[in-house]
């Protein structure tokens, strides 16, 4: 009787229990339902740093497992914002729109309040009229969708005509860049629909919660992204635990090998990228209300580069490392960037970290890639004893003498 995979993968229990105990203590310390140790920010700051953990858990499935390095993943983040951050911003202003036009004396029609919003959003870029994208802005059903659509169809074009051509390495990754630049910079245009570079804001006004305090909302998205986590979790480790998990990892590993064998390595790959950047969607969906604002700069290629420095700190090829990387990286720059990081004085020069943190990052990358490719992941190895499976001789084929030690030390 086959164990299950959660049995077969004790790291992936270890982190759900971890997840859950972290999201009860920070609800208990929080403003909202605890002591009071813990700020509402901060609350704000945890909660999307498991969003970004959870981007990162994608990152790692396509490029840790698959060997897809996609420089363009923070696009479907971004997307998945940009789907809910519609109709936040839509309900925001219908409810200022009808609360301002209840007190004129002769009640509006419908289409007076359709367009007092139009002219409330577009304003600012010269119009008043909604453009197609918005056609579902008031369904939070339908945009809930598009959340996954979305990005979902993007990564279903792209992938498909990618991975047809047969488009590898560095090429492949020059390819996602290039996809995500065209979105930014299309999305910087403000004929796009989108508002342009001011993006959509006032995010974190949940309609019909004005009289919920901010505490309150943000330990529920801290318990949304700690949900959304877990479950992103184990869908990848599941994934990774079984033959499919088995198949990707002998594509990253030798893709025409796996090819020869009679597996459709392009219909993998774009399952994985398919797959990956619904998850990144959900995670940018659940992270810009938190954040209050989403604009073309969070999709700029720079973002994506970032999430694969994450990933490679943390530790490639491993879940956990994954989200170690991404927690890690994301908390120690809110320290550096937010100013908490007292000055350096070097006496011929003074170092200010909101300065100086990118470099440092970038040396941690180059550290880590050169003195300890398995990341901080690695350190867990050590500690918990897990080395390379010792082959010596084994059968490891359909038939005896399938792959022998000389083979296995190859």
């Amino acid at each position: 009787m086959q164990r299950s995979f959660l049995f077969r993968t004790p790291s992936t229990l270890i982190f759900l229990g971890a997840l859950a105990l972290f999201t009860i203590a920070v609800t208990l310390l929080s403003d909202a339902f605890g002591a009071g140790v813990i700020s509402t920010s901060f609350v704000k700051t945890l909660g999307k740093t498991l969003c970004l953990c959870l981007i990162a858990v994608a990152m790692d499935l396509v490029w840790g497992y698959c060997g897809i390095l996609s420089l363009g993943h923070f696009a479907f983040f971004g997307l998945g914002g940009y789907m809910i951050g519609m109709w936040l911003m839509y309900e925001r202003t219908k409810d200022i729109v009808t609360a301002s036009m209840a007190q004129a004396d002769i009640p509006p029609t419908p289409q007076e309040v359709i367009d007092a919003i139009g002219t409330q959003i577009f304003g600012v870029v010269g119009s008043s009229e909604f453009p197609l994208v918005w056609a579902f802005a008031d369904s939070l059903f339908l945009q809930l969708a598009l959340v996954v659509l979305v990005p979902g169809v993007l990564a279903l074009v792209f992938g498909w005509l990618a991975f047809r051509s047969r488009v590898t390495g560095v090429y492949l990754s020059i390819l996602t860049q290039a996809m995500t630049l065209a979105l930014a910079l299309y999305l910087f245009q403000n004929d796009s629909g989108l508002r342009g570079n001011n993006g959509l804001s006032g995010l974190q006004n949940l309609p019909g919660a004005g009289d919920i305090p901010q505490s309150v909302m943000s330990i529920w998205f801290l318990w949304a992204s700690a949900l959304a986590l877990g479950l992103g979790y184990l869908l990848a480790a599941w994934v990774v635990s079984g033959k499919l998990g088995s198949v990707i990892r002998g594509i990253r590993d030798d893709e025409a090998r796996v090819r020869f064998l009679g597996y459709s390595v392009e219909g993998y790959k774009l399952f994985i990228f398919v797959l990956t950047a619904v998850i990144a969607g959900i995670a940018g969906a659940l992270y810009y209300p938190q954040a209050g604002i989403v604009n073309p700069a969070e999709i700029a290629p720079i973002a994506s580069i970032y999430l694969a420095v994450w990933v490679a700190i943390g530790g490639r090829g491993r879940l956990y490392g994954a989200v170690i990387g991404a927690g890690f990286v994301s908390l120690i720059s809110t320290w550096f960037t937010g100013g908490q990081a007292p000055d350096l004085p070097l006496g011929f020069y003074t170092i200010k970290w909101v300065d100086w943190w990118q470099v440092v990052l970038g040396l941690s990358f180059v550290m880590v890639t050169l003195f300890a490719p398995k990341g901080i992941g690695g350190v867990f190895d050590l500690i918990t004893g897990q080395r390379a499976p010792e082959r010596h001789g084994a059968d490891l084929g359909p038939d005896k003498g399938s792959l022998q030690e000389q083979e296995a030390l190859k």
